[in-house]
Parts: C-alpha cells; sequence; structure tokens
C-alpha cells in the first residue's frame, strides 16, 4: 500500500478558549503523525469527527502524509457524475462510429439512472431516459448551436446535472452493484439480451479506465471474475439453425419479391438475391455501386466489396446522413475483398440496371428517391414477403425473421458443398475461427464419409 496505513486513532474534541468566544480542534493520529483541524463551531467539528470515524469503521487506509482517508485524495468526491459522463462522451466522440456513440449514450444513460440520489417520479420515465441519450450524451446535438434544446428537456437535464452523485459513488460496493444492474436491465425490468449487457460493461470499463487516468479513481471499480457477480454473461456465437432457410424457400421468396406489385419488385429481389447468393452483409450490399460489380453476360460475376454503410440515425453521424461511412469490418482501412457472383444473381442485377437505366457511378441498389436503400425499407418488404410465402407456423419461427438470416443462409450452404472454410471466410469477410464459431454446428452432410473414415480405428479384436 502506498502512503496508506489502518493505524488510525481518532480523539476527543478539543475547546479551546479565544476572545470573541469558543473554537474547536479535531485531533486524530495517523501512524506516528498526529494531525489536527480547527472549526468555529462544535456542530463543524462534530461532522469532521463523524466522518473520519466513518471512514475508519469502513475499513479505509489513512494517507500518512496528509492524515485524510485515502478516498479523499482523489477527485472522486469533488466531481459529479453526470459532468464526468459528458466530458467521456465529448471526448470519445471522434474516435467512435456512429454505431458505437449510439451505444456509449445508451450505457451512460442506464448508469446515470442508476447513480441518481433520488428516482425522478415529478418527469415521465421514457422521457428522462430520451433527454439523456439524444441530447446530454449526444456530443453533435448538445454542442451544435443550430440545435435548439426543448424547453422540458433542458430542465429535465438540469435536474438530473444537480441530482446526480458524486464519483465517490464508484467506491461504495453497493451502489456499483447498482450500476451493473442497471446496466442489464430494460426499462421495463426485464433482462437485456446478453449481448447488450456485454458491450454496456465493455463501454462501462472505457469510462472507468478515463477515470483512472485522470485521477478521478484510484483503479477501476467495476467487478471482474465470475466469483465477484463481474463477470459479463456468455453471448451464444453460433447461429440457432431454425433461423436457416432452405432452398425452397428462398427461391418462394425471391419470386414472390419479384413478382410484387409494386415496380420496385426486381430491385429488391435484386438487394435480397445479393445477400442469398454473395453473403453479403445488408450494410454491405446497400453501399455498392453499379462499378463494383463484374457481371459477363454468361457464366460467374465477380464484386469488390470496399465499404459499408449501416443504418444508424443522422443525429449520431458526421454527415448528417442515415448511414454512417465505414470501411469494412474487420479489415484494415481501405481494404476490399472479392465476392463471386452467382450466375443466377448475375442475370438479376444486369436486369435491374437496364430497367432502372443505371449508371457506373450510381448505387447499384438505390432508394425510391435516389438516395440509399433504407433499412426500414427492405425490412419492411421482407417481413412481408415471408407472411405471403411461408406457412403461418414457419413465419412464427426464426426461420429468416432477421434480413441477416439471409446472410447466413448463404455461408452455411458454402460449407456444406464442401468450400473450404478458409475461402469461405475470406468472400464473407470473417476469421476462420470466428466463421467455425459461428457456423460449425449446421456444417451437416458430411457425418457418412466422416463415420468411414474413423471405422478402422479400433481398439479390440474382432468379435468371435
Amino acid at each position: 500500500m502506498i502512503d496508506g496505513t489502518f493505524d488510525v486513532r481518532i480523539y476527543n474534541i478539543e475547546r479551546r478558549t479565544r476572545a470573541n468566544g469558543y473554537t474547536y480542534k479535531v485531533v486524530w493520529k495517523v501512524g506516528v503523525k498526529k494531525h489536527s483541524k480547527t472549526y468555529p463551531t462544535k456542530a463543524l467539528a462534530d461532522a469532521r469527527r463523524s466522518d473520519l470515524l466513518t471512514a475508519v469503521k469502513r475499513g479505509e487506509p489513512f494517507s500518512t502524509e496528509s492524515g485524510m482517508p485515502i478516498s479523499y485524495s482523489s477527485k472522486a468526491a469533488d466531481t459529479n457524475w453526470y459532468d464526468f459522463a459528458v466530458e467521456f462522451v465529448d471526448k470519445s466522440w471522434p474516435h467512435f462510429s456512429a454505431n458505437q456513440r449510439k451505444n456509449v449514450a445508451k450505457a451512460m444513460t442506464s448508469a446515470t439512472i442508476a447513480l441518481l440520489r433520488t428516482p425522478p417520479k415529478q418527469y415521465d420515465p421514457v422521457k428522462v431516459r430520451t433527454a439523456l441519450r439524444e441530447w446530454a450524451f449526444n456530443s453533435k446535438r448538445r454542442t451544435n448551436p443550430e440545435e435548439l434544446m426543448p424547453d422540458e428537456v433542458r430542465v429535465i437535464l438540469d435536474w438530473v446535472q444537480r441530482n446526480t452523485l458524486s464519483m465517490a459513488a464508484w467506491e461504495q460496493s453497493d451502489r456499483i452493484d447498482t450500476v451493473v444492474s442497471a446496466l442489464g436491465t430494460l426499462l421495463d425490468g426485464t433482462v437485456a439480451a446478453a449481448s447488450s449487457v456485454s458491450r454496456n460493461r465493455r463501454i462501462m470499463n472505457l469510462a472507468m479506465e478515463y477515470a483512472v487516468r485522470h485521477s478521478i479513481l484510484r483503479q477501476n471499480p467495476l467487478p471482474k471474475g465470475k466469483g465477484s457477480g463481474g463477470g459479463a454473461p456468455k453471448v451464444a456465437q453460433a447461429i440457432d439453425k431454425r433461423s436457416l432457410l432452405n432452398p425452397e424457400q428462398v427461391t418462394a421468396l425471391l419470386d414472390w419479391i419479384g413478382k410484387r406489385p409494386l415496380r420496385r419488385g426486381p430491385l429488391y429481389r435484386a438487394f435480397f438475391a445479393t445477400l442469398c447468393y454473395a453473403g453479403l452483409r445488408p450494410e454491405e450490399a446497400v453501399a455498392l455501386h453499379v462499378s463494383d460489380a463484374t457481371l459477363p453476360e454468361t457464366g460467374w460475376g465477380e464484386f469488390i466489396v470496399h465499404s459499408a454503410r449501416p443504418e444508424v440515425g443522422s443525429q449520431w453521424t458526421d454527415s448528417g446522413e442515415p448511414h454512417d461511412d465505414r470501411d469494412l469490418k474487420g479489415r484494415a482501412e481501405g481494404d476490399t475483398r472479392t465476392v463471386p457472383i452467382h450466375p443466377d444473381l448475375v442475370v438479376f442485377l444486369r436486369e435491374v440496371i437496364v430497367q432502372y437505366k443505371l449508371k457506373p457511378t450510381d448505387l447499384l441498389f438505390p432508394g425510391e428517391f435516389g438516395g440509399r436503400l433504407a433499412g426500414s425499407v427492405f425490412r419492411r418488404v421482407w417481413d412481408k414477403a415471408r407472411a405471403e410465402v411461408l406457412q403461418p407456423h414457419e413465419y412464427k419461427s426464426p426461420a429468416g425473421k432477421r434480413v441477416y438470416d439471409c446472410r447466413h443462409t448463404c455461408l452455411t450452404a458454402w460449407l456444406n458443398k464442401g468450400i473450404p472454410p478458409a475461402q469461405v471466410a475470406e468472400w464473407a469477410g470473417n476469421s476462420v475461427p470466428v466463421l467455425l464459431a459461428i457456423y460449425a454446428r449446421c456444417i451437416v452432410g458430411q457425418r457418412d464419409n466422416y463415420l468411414k473414415q474413423i471405422y478402422d480405428v479400433r481398439y479390440v479384436g474382432k468379435a468371435e
């Protein structure tokens, strides 16, 4: 322990007579060194002595140099959690992607609610969370002079700032437990998804490390290890086999989408076929331009995938557009990957380019008004197709419930056709370990061959 000891003795208050009355002296001893402080009233002296006694009872070490509890030497007691959280968001904002910014705001909102002195009963809980997430922890909106903060939001945030505990709360185990619990609980009191809990705890660890670097806290207070209650819940990497579509279902879905009464049916069919045939992520498909695809009149084509445009929300992106401009997931800046285009998909894409008179610089899957295809639009189309094509029990099942399941279906099909995992990983933009962790349970069809190969592995004689 640096500059600290548990050898502490607190003496009785000494009253001193002065010309204009009395003063009261608090005396205590830390190790072999005595310390004292004089107060003009007995009440103030009692308060200081009580604080010191409380620190001793809590088992806090005292600094042999200053004579005060070690916790007093940090900035924790003088730093408001809300102010700290806002500062952390502002410092991190330029270095985070739009999606990370949004997730940080969500985590900070949950932690702030847990660190209020009293619940905000006078305000709608949803409005409080919205004010924190969309304004307090959104640097872009809060610091933009053109963004006028609503009066109701300003009132709520002023109240939150006044009623938030100091960073010293992170030195109290019961408060830490409260925050950790809040990070894993939804507004309605139900348990959040394991992936959300893990993400929130990673974000809070970043905030705590920031506090340590700036001498606000002495150490990261978040619990670690399985036995401490700090271990994040396990997130299932392997996909649910029930979410995969069979070839007949994919064919029927694409056929129905292509024949939709609306004039954009062929474009939506080509979009979903790109996920089902080429295994692209939705955010990669919406970023494709016509020039990114090589489409011969017959045979196989090729995509050069070089960017992704995840839809996050205009309030979180630097550009003010709903889609964030990102490099490929898990790849170095400016990196690309090539993906083969199945001949059937080549036909769909060539049809779209001709029908919509697309130029090489145009988006391959433009939105209805020329911008990027919105996630809300293609998700609605996909859900409608599932409702029309699948049987009622299939529609209610996980089969193809998410648009992303089209990619899962494609990658699983490649693996089941015997394509080496390294090649599938290259086309998919995954590492081999991640690929196998996600899809290993879905590789089928080779069991009989494997059993034949190990049949001769025998350790007993033949039965007579």
